[in-house]
């Protein structure tokens, strides 16, 4: 959910002011076709950049969550320490290739769809503010996660995998071998309900955080936490350390309310490699049997505190590397 945050976070920025047609340059239409394409790289690159990063907090975070029977008497920071004595370094990275694939069209399909909703909600609703920005993210999140699920079930199936115990060779044996056995084309669409469910309190509880805690800090602290826009000189923007503080409160806050559906979204992908596989056959199954079994604390809540240490870094990295992007791609 970190790289769900941090691309909606660049989804919420407000797009580039119109730029008037060049001689040659196939007019306003051509031109914005070209930004947005220089905009799916910039953001691309970033997410991609964010969760190589943190990349082997995710594949722990995955052992924790299902309870891996190699891994599951372990804390984060031990199994961070077993994982390469048993896989070596590179098996931090297991699963790693799926997400990369992922992460491309999830940032371009949310910004887009962004966009889209936002003006929707607008004109045909006239709702605007923090209200606005809540829904259209929340309905911008949802749509990348439909588009691009099945990448990320393939995703944490090959990142559940331990040396000397692989049922798939990579990601598309993955992918076959999930198609023969689990149901055709609805078998990577396991768990989409309680990722639905998540995303909606997810996405919404983010933005509301952060655009309250902008507005606050802008409204009382112009000077101290804020700046000109490299834009528009008229408009203050958050300092990028500020702007790094406030999406980390966000992400926190908004990841411990949605947390329980990550964990049964998880375990739901992971569907025939649990021995418990036929008693998770649903959301409710899922979640009553995590609960039953493990509790709240060791069970709907199990790794939480990985994704508290994840959230920072991933989102530095996004945001500083988005800017690099920025200015290579001559974006701004």
């Amino acid at each position: 959910m970190v790289a769900m945050a941090a691309a909606a976070a660049l989804a919420a920025a407000d797009p580039p002011p119109a730029m008037p047609p060049a001689a040659g340059a196939g007019g306003p239409a051509a031109r914005r076709d070209f930004y947005w394409l220089r905009s799916f790289l910039a953001g691309g690159i970033a997410g991609c950049c964010a969760k190589t990063t943190v990349a082997p907090l995710d594949r722990v975070k995955v052992l924790l969550q299902a309870h891996n029977h190699h891994y599951k008497h372990l804390g984060v920071f031990s199994a961070l320490r077993a994982v390469p004595q048993k896989e070596g370094y590179l098996g931090l990275y297991k699963g790693n290739g799926a997400m990369m694939i992922r992460i491309f069209p999830y940032g371009a399909i949310q910004f887009m769809a962004f966009e889209h909703y936002k003006t929707l909600i607008t004109t045909k609703l006239g709702v605007s503010g923090h209200v606005h920005r809540l829904m259209a993210g929340s309905m911008a999140g949802m749509t990348a996660v439909i588009c691009t699920y099945p990448l990320d079930m393939v995703r944490v199936r090959l990142a559940f995998q331990v040396k000397g115990e692989h049922t798939y060779t990579g990601i598309i044996h993955a992918f076959k071998t999930i198609y023969a056995k689990e149901g055709g084309f609805l078998g990577f669409y396991r768990g989409l309900m309680p990722t639905i469910l998540g995303m909606a309190p997810y996405a919404g509880v983010s933005f509301f955080t952060f655009g309250t805690l902008k507005s606050v800090g802008l409204s009382y602290a112009p000077t101290l936490l804020g700046r000109p826009s490299s834009d528009n000189p008229n408009v203050l923007v958050l300092k990028t350390h500020i702007n790094l503080l406030c999406g980390g409160v966000a992400g926190a806050i908004a990841q411990t309310i949605s947390y329980p559906f990550d964990v049964t979204r998880r375990r739901m992908q992971l569907g025939t490699v649990l021995p418990e596989f036929e008693k998770c056959l649903t959301m409710r199954e899922t979640m009553k049997y995590v609960y039953g079994h493990h509790g709240i604390r060791k069970g709907l809540y199990r790794g939480l505190s990985l994704n508290y240490i994840r959230c920072i870094p991933s989102q530095a990295v996004a945001f500083t590397t988005y800017e690099l992007m920025k200015q290579f791609f001559h974006l701004n």
